[in-house]
């Protein structure tokens, strides 16, 4: 029994850190540049994936919904490797392009006059709205994702409902939300 304890004990340890780890990572890697490779077409990848995820999370509550726990169980898994693929996708492209700035559209890395000109206030308020909210949320997602998933690995139920009942619509706007951000940054991104 004590051993058990002890494993629960280093699996939310290692929850934790993950959670504080992989921000931090991904922060510091994104002053890391790769130079040589040509890895323009990633965002679109990682924005599909960021939207299958978000089907598949839908799919995932409806199945739970109607009381299919091992089909809601395998989406699960399946959104958390896609998570894990977004991300890898995500640092692969950072590693090895400069960054694009919204209503670029000479690709020169800086608005001039016309390129200001040409940009409504609103869209982007909205833009940055939407990126601040959604990197904002992606890294609170972390642990709320691993300890529900824990919870119902260990079978607390009632606790993994309590939890998924913030974790899924936070985890379902970050997957959506990252599409909605590719769709308005990718007429800037260089060919």
């Amino acid at each position: 029994m004590e051993s058990t304890q002890s494993t629960k004990h280093g699996i939310r340890k290692l929850i934790i850190a993950l959670s504080i780890v992989i921000p931090l990572v991904v922060a510091a890697l994104f002053k890391v540049k790769i130079e040589g490779y040509d890895w323009h077409f990633l965002p679109s990848i990682y924005a599909c994936i960021n939207g299958l995820t978000a089907i598949l999370l839908v799919v995932a509550l409806v199945a739970i919904k109607q009381k299919k726990i091992s089909l809601h169980e395998a989406i699960i898994k399946v959104c958390m490797v896609l998570s894990v693929l977004f991300l890898l996708c995500y640092i692969a492209y950072h590693m090895t392009s400069d960054p694009t700035v919204y209503g670029d559209l000479n690709g020169s890395g800086e608005l001039e006059q016309y390129e200001l000109k040409t940009l409504s206030s609103a869209s982007k308020i909205a833009y940055y709205l939407i990126l601040i909210t959604h990197i904002i949320l992606s890294v609170a997602v972390i642990p709320m994702v691993l300890f529900s998933y824990l919870y119902a690995w260990e079978g607390k139920y009632d606790k993994h409902r309590k939890w998924t009942k913030i974790t899924w619509p936070l985890w379902f706007y970050v997957a959506a939300s990252g599409v909605v951000v590719y769709l308005m940054i990718s007429p800037y991104y260089p060919n």
